[in-house]
Order: structure tokens, then C-alpha cells, then sequence
């Protein structure tokens, strides 16, 4: 028996509950036949600019993390995107690939996730110098910036915009991604990751990459693609990004 909607393939989605991009985003690049699932990890919408309020912020999202997974393979999903972006980078690339591997497990499907989805995205289009921004204060600047580093990306520029709270990510605007886009990018850099499962980029990303004349990677989009193509779904779209175009 076959999923009636789902016929080719199921995408489960694991999100923060304050998060209001992963899901309207994903749909936009789901295609015919593929359908998307979602679960929450519930944490509290709260300023999160100290440190004890970041490091509690992050240990919310931990504690979360299984319970949301176990909710959403009663769906019964072939693979899980995990819209988790700043636990993702954690640790460097060892723990990041441990705790990939970790959800795996658990949930006995693959898991797609932001960090190891770029670093993929950013190696097939032979990116070495980097340009970055993200959403997050700078306890979450290090994090990404650490990773990326040690996965071998020379980052040129990191530009964190300093989000009040988890919420107030999804209302940075398209004309401030633009211009913050634009304020990171040079001939020095090959490539530019947008970090941040809740700023909603994958419009001005795939449009900066016509004025830019490089990869713009929005972490959505290159996170679901991974999952894509891990599922053996190689269909091309148009619109979203060079990443869905040429690989």
C-alpha cells in the first residue's frame, strides 16, 4: 500500500514551535507526489540576548528534540529534515556528525540537517572562501562560525543580525536579508550560507544569485534538498536556488 498523497515519498519536519518559516518554505519546494509532516519542539518565545537565557534557550531545544521526532514517525516518514539550525552546528563537525547520527537512530530513517546540508551544498559548487549570515547573537556567531571552519571554509565574513528572540527571526524582512546580503559579499568570497532555519530566505537568496553572480545558499532550501536527494528524488526546480538547478 502506497500513501495516497505521498506516493513517492514522506518528509517529516522537525521545527521549533516558535518557528514560522521551515514549514510554509518546504511546501514551497515539495514535489508532486512528495508530502511534508511536521512536529514541534516546544520552547518558550523569550528575549535571548544573555548568555543564561541563550544557554537555556538551547537546552529547551535539546530536551525537545526526541519527543518531537517520536511524534512525527507515527506518520511513518521515509526521512526527517531537522529545522534545528544553531544544534546542528554544535560542537564542531564530530559532534554535528554524531548527532546526526544519533537522530537517525532514533527516528530509523535518514535525518537531513542544516550544518551537514551546507557543507554539501557549499562542496558542490567547489566553495572555499564564505561569506555567512545568520540571525543569532554572537554566542551563536561562534557556534556556526566554529563549524564551518573546521569543515574547511575559509569564512571571510560573518554577519549575525542580533534577533531579539526566536520569533522576531521570522520578521526580519526581505529588503534587510537584501541588504545584508549585499554588505557581506565581495570578490573574495565564492559563496554566501544564510545560517538560520527561521529567516525566511530562499526568495531573496535565489534572486541574490542573479545579481551576485554566485551560489546564495538559503539553509532551508539547501536542507531539503539534501533530504531530496538522500531519498533518490533528483527532480530539478526552478525559482529556489542553483542548488536545485544543477545538482
Amino acid at each position: 500500500m502506497t500513501d495516497t498523497l505521498g506516493y513517492r515519498k514522506l518528509i517529516g519536519l522537525v521545527v521549533p514551535s516558535t518557528n514560522t518559516a521551515v514549514q510554509p518554505e518546504c511546501e514551497q519546494l515539495r514535489p508532486r507526489g512528495v508530502t511534508n509532516h511536521i512536529a514541534r519542539v516546544t520552547i518558550p518565545e523569550r528575549p535571548i540576548s544573555s548568555p543564561d537565557a541563550y544557554a537555556e534557550h538551547l537546552q529547551a531545544m535539546r530536551d525537545g528534540i526526541s519527543p518531537a521526532i517520536a511524534q512525527v514517525m507515527t506518520a511513518g516518514p521515509d526521512h526527517v529534515v531537522m529545522g534545528v539550525a544553531i544544534e546542528a552546528f554544535a560542537g564542531g563537525v564530530k559532534p554535528a556528525d554524531a548527532f546526526q547520527a544519533m537522530l537517525a537512530e532514533q527516528a530509523g530513517v535518514g535525518v537531513s540537517m542544516g550544518s551537514t546540508a551546507a557543507v554539501a551544498a557549499l562542496r558542490a559548487f567547489g566553495a572555499k572562501r564564505i561569506a555567512v549570515l545568520t540571525p543569532h547573537q554572537p554566542k551563536g556567531d561562534e557556534v556556526v562560525r566554529f563549524y564551518l571552519e573546521e569543515a574547511g571554509f575559509d569564512v571571510v565574513r560573518l554577519t549575525g543580525l542580533k534577533c531579539g528572540s526566536p520569533r522576531l527571526i521570522a520578521h526580519v524582512t526581505g529588503q534587510e536579508v537584501r541588504r545584508a546580503l549585499r554588505a557581506i559579499d565581495g570578490d573574495d568570497v565564492d559563496a554566501i550560507l544564510q545560517v538560520g532555519t527561521n529567516l525566511a530566505a530562499i526568495g531573496v537568496a535565489a534572486e541574490a544569485e542573479r545579481w551576485l553572480e554566485k551560489p546564495v545558499l538559503a539553509m532551508n532550501a539547501v536542507t531539503y534538498w539534501d533530504a531530496l536527494r538522500r531519498l533518490g528524488i533528483d527532480d530539478k526546480l526552478y525559482g529556489y536556488g542553483r542548488i536545485f538547478e544543477e545538482y
